[in-house]
């Protein structure tokens, strides 16, 4: 009897050990956002952007935080180095916007070092930067209904006019595109909480800015996402440093 059940107990062990292995479903992505929402908290990302062309060529890199709401975005504080522009510092609360720096160096009037406006949240960055932004869940769910979602990515194409219809950021960020038929290719890296960890961008230059320079170019644009729902605290600069005169 003692044989018989170490044979049955050996046997069951051996099924068990050959039965082949489950993957597990991927995250949510969604629901993984809406759980770090929170006012109060955030995420910080770096970002890199590069025109391609004989050699490559490195537009500008980005840092930042961006502040949550129980919605989404609720403020951003992003610094840039601009090839184009020098240093700029962009800090966006609600639907108002300061910028230092770069368009607005050497601009203002006396004694001010911020303009105050209620556009370009990126400020001028926001033209060459990210036009992805995995912070608003809306865009999150129709990149993963437009594209291919598996354990680790979601990866895709959709146009700048299906973009300006779901992103408020995007829209904001590039308020002046040339052509909206323009499609972004993306690919968006999750976590296995499936958080977005990077989220990687491309599209035809001449989508934004058509100038012959342009042609037959594609901007990519390459951000990192880290410390989701950490806690960060976005304030308006001094008020005795904004202005709203842009200055000639």
């Amino acid at each position: 009897m003692k044989k018989t059940i170490t044979a049955m107990v050996t046997c069951g062990a051996l099924l068990v050990t050959a039965a082949p292995a489950q993957a597990a479903a991927p995250k949510d992505p969604v629901r993984a956002l809406k759980s770090k929402l929170s006012t109060g908290h955030g995420v910080r990302f770096t970002e890199t952007t590069i025109l391609s062309g004989d050699p490559k060529t490195k537009i500008q890199s980005r840092r930042g935080t961006f502040q949550f709401n129980a919605k989404g975005l609720a403020a951003s504080d992003i610094k840039t180095d601009s090839r184009a522009t020098g240093p700029e510092r962009a800090i966006s609360i609600g639907k108002v916007s300061y910028s230092s720096g770069g368009i607005h160096k050497d601009r203002l009037p006396s004694g001010a070092t911020w303009y105050k406006g209620r556009g370009l949240p990126a400020g001028g960055s926001g033209f060459y930067g990210q036009v992805i932004n995995p912070v608003e869940p809306k865009t999150l769910a129709a990149l993963i209904k437009k594209g291919r979602l598996t354990r680790s990515a979601i990866t895709g194409k959709i146009t700048f006019k299906e973009l300006a219809k779901i992103s408020a950021w995007f829209d904001a960020s590039i308020p002046l595109r040339m052509h909206d038929d323009t499609k972004v290719s993306y690919s968006l890296t999750l976590t296995s909480a499936g958080l977005v960890s990077r989220v990687k961008s491309s599209y035809a230059a001449t989508g934004v800015f058509d100038t012959n320079s342009f042609d037959g170019k594609t901007l990519t644009i390459d951000s990192r996402f880290t410390g989701w729902g950490a806690k960060v605290s976005i304030k308006a600069p001094d008020a005795a440093e904004v202005t709203t005169d842009p200055g000639d």
